[in-house]
């Protein structure tokens, strides 16, 4: 929420017209939670109460979806891989995704560890091994089992989980990093089509359809993995202590319940440093399991193997990425393999973008690109090219009855056959379950995020929330699992997966037009007149301003003092800016968030026409610099009031600023977006 400056009269003390943002409140938004929980409770409860009908409605829906919309998919994905690697090898890869003097938050080796762990999931084990074999044994052209037929298998494989998928990850990571930090919009899909629609069309049923496509395109995304991971799962667990197979839904349903149980202690317990370790201990436990199969497995053949795989899909790429089947379509095919992955991979678009813009800001929109696409993806060929191919060279050798297993059965009969067999199958369920519970926890999270009106982007929303929405995700889940199991997650998804696939392509839009906006800022930049703000105070106080300018430059600033001068100088300063601006008939607002760190003050104003005025400060604190030799602490820092506008940082302090002067550098800044409106053109 936002406070206006009312247009009292001046002797209205300037706090009365600030409404503050309280950190930790983050209201609900209800119109998108209730809307979206009732789409999903319907579809539930229509699944659990009628399953044949939900099943074969399921079916013509797909069917449908595939027949005219499956084009879409597939120019969607393609355009998107365009898009993002190009926008990495322009002139806009320079861009940071934050303020221009923004740092990393993360070292490289840290954050590439968090890129590579985002690669990993139960449904990679389920899929590296359960495609291949499907590929080769029913390919949607060449003869089955044929040697072009175990040549493709693979490449199809890593076609699905490839570069495409990753692209879509990257759009919506980078777009989401790109108006939370550099733009100063909340960390929210809608943030990204105001540069299309504008923010007053957001701030209502535009913007909530947008965040209730997201959530639900979300929901059933991990739906379908944790449907994926617990079919999976299941059989891993029979291997190891075995349970009667009509009892195997039974399993499925408790594995559920346990994501669920486990999303809400980690909720109200706060135990998320613990899942972070474990899961970075799973990445070194998933590279175990891949090195021993490829050890103690055929490894000539699966280095020779690895080396084809990745020429044929450099070679075969360019042609999958645009096949759409036109003459002899594959209808079947395309709905259970291209085009579900692709609903799968815009589902969770939104869910891992806004992950990897948590851990990206301060990088240029180049360095985000090549990790996004090249990191994860090299994680993916390695251990699809070790289990793919050794399932199709089982399948060669002779073993048939290996092809007919249900896909489900394929990865865990597979490490039967290596050293070890009883120890690799405890570890890799051990690896798929804990994947599988942060899966849930972690979908949970961003669905109370998406339906919450966050304070800042830190902020996330309540533990009851995230409660409510983990229960939702198990209860879809088991509902699908009713209805017709994987194949039913699949064809849901394909049909959830449409809404946001439309939003995406907006999203990919907007921030290729919001982009453009900054050559048209730096054109205006030598508008500004810099020399206005420091005379604001008269000769009198020149003195007192530049010995109090130098000694803030080599002294250590606290947090406290910069909190308030924030609210005690900043604050007013900017509201009397306000006022003055709604006497004129100017809409602008003032917001305030204080009390922890980021606080910021912000001003508000936007025309009829263009973009809005930003002017906002916000605490930042930068390590100590050392002068004349004076030892600095490890961890010792120094506070700034940095400027941003809707441009970005301005790489500049405000601290000890006067009043007067706050109100000049915001004039100044004022006529520099005037003259950048005068540029501006429509595109």
């Amino acid at each position: 929420m936002s406070a206006t400056a009312a247009p009292d009269g001046p002797g209205t003390p300037p706090a009365d017209r600030i409404q503050d943002r309280k950190r930790g409140r983050n209201p609900v938004n209800l119109v998108v939670f209730l809307g979206s929980l009732a789409g999903i409770l319907v579809v539930a409860g229509w699944a659990m109460v009628a399953p044949k009908q939900a099943e074969n409605v399921l079916g013509l829906a797909v069917g449908w979806t595939a027949g005219w919309f499956g084009w879409f998919y597939i120019l969607l994905a393609t355009c998107v891989v365009i898009f993002v690697i190009g926008l990495g090898f322009s002139r806009y890869g320079k861009v940071k995704l934050g303020p221009d003097h923004s740092t990393p938050q993360y070292t490289t080796f840290s954050w590439a560890a968090m890129l590579f762990a985002a690669g990993i999931g139960t449904d990679l084990m389920f899929f590296s091994v359960a495609e291949p074999v499907a590929q080769f044994l029913t390919p949607p052209r060449v003869q089955a089992q044929s040697l072009q037929a175990a040549d493709e298998a693979p490449v199809w494989t890593l076609f699905h989980y490839g570069i495409s998928g990753w692209a879509m990850y990257s759009l919506m990571g980078m777009a989401l990093a790109y108006f939370a930090y550099r733009r100063h919009q909340p960390l929210a899909v809608r943030s990204a089509l105001v540069p299309v629609f504008g923010a007053k069309r957001l701030d209502g049923p535009l913007g909530y359809v947008v965040d209730i496509a997201a959530i639900l395109g979300t929901i059933f995304g991990v739906a379908t993995s944790l449907g994926i991971g617990v079919v999976s799962l299941s059989v891993g667990l029979d291997m190891l202590f075995g349970f009667p197979e009509d009892q195997a839904i039974t399993v499925q349903i408790a594995l559920v319940v346990i994501a669920v149980v486990m999303a809400a202690v980690s909720a109200t317990t706060g135990v998320d440093k613990g899942i972070r370790f474990l899961s970075q201990l799973n990445v070194l436990l998933a590279i175990g399991i891949a090195l021993w199969v490829l050890l103690t497995g055929n490894t000539q053949f699966l280095l020779n193997a690895l080396v084809q795989n990745i020429g044929d899909f450099v070679r075969l790429f360019p042609q999958m990425t645009a096949s759409t089947f036109a003459y002899d379509q594959p209808t079947d095919w395309m709905a259970a393999w291209t085009l579900f992955f692709w609903a799968w991979w815009i589902a969770w678009a939104s869910f891992v973008g806004l992950f990897l813009a948590r851990i990206s800001q301060g990088r240029t929109i180049r360095q985000f690109v090549a990790g996004t696409m090249i990191l994860p993806f090299s994680y993916i060929v390695m251990w699809v090219s070790i289990f793919g191919n050794s399932a199709i060279e089982r399948i060669r050798n002779g073993d048939t009855a290996f092809g007919e297993l249900k896909p489900e059965e394929g990865f865990y009969t597979l490490l039967q056959q290596y050293p070890g067999a009883g120890l690799l199958i405890g570890l890799a369920t051990f690896v798929g379950l804990l994947f599988y519970v942060t899966s849930a926890d972690s979908g949970a999270l961003v669905m109370a995020n998406l339906s919450s009106r966050l304070a800042s982007p830190e902020d996330d929303g309540k533990p009851w929330l995230r409660i409510v929405w983990a229960a939702a995700t198990g209860l879809l889940t088991v509902a699908m699992l009713l209805v017709g199991g994987i194949t039913a997650l699949q064809n849901a998804t394909v049909i959830m997966g449409l809404p946001f696939a439309f939003v995406m392509a907006l999203v990919m839009f907007g921030l290729w037009r919001a982009l453009r906006t900054e050559e048209y800022r730096v054109q205006s930049s030598h508008h500004r007149i810099p020399a206005a703000t420091l005379g604001a105070d008269g000769d009198r106080h020149l003195a007192r301003t530049w010995r109090s300018r130098l000694q803030r430059q080599v002294q250590a600033v606290s947090t406290a003092d910069a909190q308030r001068h924030l609210n005690g100088v900043v604050a007013p300063a900017l509201v009397e800016v306000a006022t003055e601006l709604q006497s004129m008939g100017v809409p602008a607002e003032v917001s305030h968030l204080d009390g922890g760190l980021p606080a910021w003050a912000e001003l508000r104003s936007a025309p009829e026409k263009g973009s809005p005025f930003v002017y906002r400060v916000e605490i930042d604190q930068i390590p100590v610099p050392a002068f004349g030799g004076r030892m600095v602490r490890q961890g010792d820092s120094t506070s700034r009031l940095e400027v941003h506008t809707d441009a970005g940082g301005q790489g500049y302090d405000v601290m000890g600023y006067t009043q007067a002067q706050i109100i000049h550098d915001v004039l100044d800044q004022h006529e520099r977006h005037l003259a950048f409106l005068r540029l501006e053109t429509p595109l």
